[in-house]
């Protein structure tokens, strides 16, 4: 009876966070009492969690007191924050520029140089805008009180009134300015209208954050924690004794460990499943791999077991055959990818550290294409969906053999890994070409090897 019982409970799990749907009969709300801040009686508030399109997971909160009326309603962000944060910076030329959606994060820090603009973190909610929006609400914001503040500080209202037409000019792009948001969560991000092409305006880095900034976001390592053993937080050092266990201990060959985690689409928990195993004329790697019950999402993801190499690599795959589809590959979280040929360029974090096939490669970059967060689709231009689409239907030119591509990963780490198809080091797969090469100065810098000191220790 037991296992008709959870059967029947499995069947019945919903994902904790569900799209934004009106026509949703069942809405998962809760209610709990809390107490009115106009009368102090008790009231009552709901919770629904649910994600927003295009943006992020949300904790909608909605409060009503039946002693005095009173009503309020706030939103929340609950979206995951990134192992690293991120900061971009967009150089600002034309209208186009302008009109580029922006999504920024409660965390975001904006600024922009040429005006001497600086936006803090946290003194604004995150919100979805663009980047004339930003500028639009700062000058809002500068504008309140201006008519008290001409009576009162007529001096301090004359210079806001100068530095708010200077912000107006740059709607005019009377001069061209650079837009720069650094958000420590890393669920910062600004279209890009030329995709899946690369953009030139705009320059994207993720960095390590500090110790400080980790614990304004909550995150706290082993050290910071004064009870190991009521280890109870989701954050870092959740996961630290596991990674260790997997990376240090040479007998876990073979073994599957298992720990909880939560769904990267959902926030349902689910169950990871990491092995840690050799890859032949390659290396040690870990491989984890995720499926939710409640959403049905699958998630897999590769780690090297190694360190950084001391060179980056480069591979160039030329994708001509079936044999050539069916290469393994090993794609490491560092490694981006590009087909010259259909000008196409996805970054490394895109897709994440996976090992699959050339083929399996060819489709996560299709399917990445594809998906709703790759663009801001319902209000896309009609060029931009045009030129996506005519991309989409070339990949599948490629997995049908129509088209021949080079298909290149560039490693900086060189912790990635091609198959090649002949055996011995005497012969050469021509089809394969693979160059280490030494690592520029920012290739460093966002691996953070240049403020790593190994020397005299």
């Amino acid at each position: 009876m037991s296992k008709d019982n959870d059967k029947e409970a499995l069947e019945n799990k919903k994902p904790i966070f569900r799209d934004l749907n009106a026509d949703d009969p069942d809405p998962e709300t809760t209610e709990i009492e809390s107490a009115c801040i106009n009368c102090f009686r008790s009231g009552k508030t709901r919770l629904l969690l649910t994600k927003i399109p295009f943006f992020k997971e949300v904790i909608v909160m909605s409060f009503k007191c039946e002693q005095c009326g009173y009503e309020n309603s706030e939103i929340q962000s609950a979206s995951e924050i990134q192992k690293k944060g991120v900061r971009i910076e967009l150089n600002v030329i034309t209208p186009q520029d302008l009109n580029r959606r922006v999504v920024r994060s409660d965390y975001t820090s904006v600024s922009i140089p040429e005006v001497e603009l600086e936006i803090p973190s946290q003194s604004q909610k995150g919100e979805v805008t663009t980047v004339e929006g930003i500028i639009d609400r700062a000058i809002r914001g500068l504008s309140q009180d201006q008519d008290k503040r001409r009576i009162d500080h007529p001096d301090a209202a004359t210079a806001i009134d100068a530095f708010i037409e200077k912000l107006a000019s740059l709607k005019d792009l009377k001069i061209n300015f650079t837009l720069i948001l650094e958000d420590i969560s890393g669920n910062s991000f600004i279209e890009n209208p030329f995709a899946p092409s690369s953009d030139t305006n705009c320059k994207t880095q993720q960095f390590e954050r500090r110790k400080e900034q980790d614990q304004v976001l909550g995150l706290y390592s082993d050290e910071d924690v004064a009870d190991e053993e009521s280890n109870e937080s989701k954050g870092k050092h959740l996961l630290k004794p596991i990674a260790e266990d997997a990376w240090g201990i040479n007998d876990l060959h073979g073994e599957v460990l298992q720990f909880q985690t939560l769904c990267s689409q959902c926030g349902s928990s689910c169950e990871t499943n990491m092995k840690l195993t050799k890859i032949p004329h390659f290396k040690e790697v870990v491989i984890m791999a995720t499926v939710c019950e409640a959403c049905g999402a699958k998630t897999n993801e590769v780690k090297s077991g190694g360190g950084i190499e001391e060179k980056g690599t480069r591979f160039e795959v030329q994708v001509e055959s079936i044999e050539d589809l069916t290469r393994d590959v090993l794609k490491s979280e560092t490694c981006s990818l590009t087909i010259p040929e259909l000008d196409c360029e996805v970054g490394p974090s895109a897709l994440g550290g996976r090992f699959t096939t050339i083929e399996g490669i060819l489709v996560a970059m299709k399917d990445q294409l594809q998906s709703e967060g790759c663009l801001f689709q319902d209000s896309a231009d009609e060029d931009i969906k045009k030129r996506l689409k005519s991309v989409i239907d070339k990949f599948d030119q490629i997995l049908a053999l129509e088209l021949k591509v080079t298909l290149v990963l560039d490693d900086p780490a060189g912790n990635s890994y091609v198959q090649s198809l002949v055996d011995g080091d005497s012969d050469v797969d021509k089809k394969l070409k693979i160059t280490n090469y030494e690592r520029s100065f920012d290739q460093n810098e966002e691996l953070g090897l240049n403020d790593i000191k190994t020397e005299n220790y």
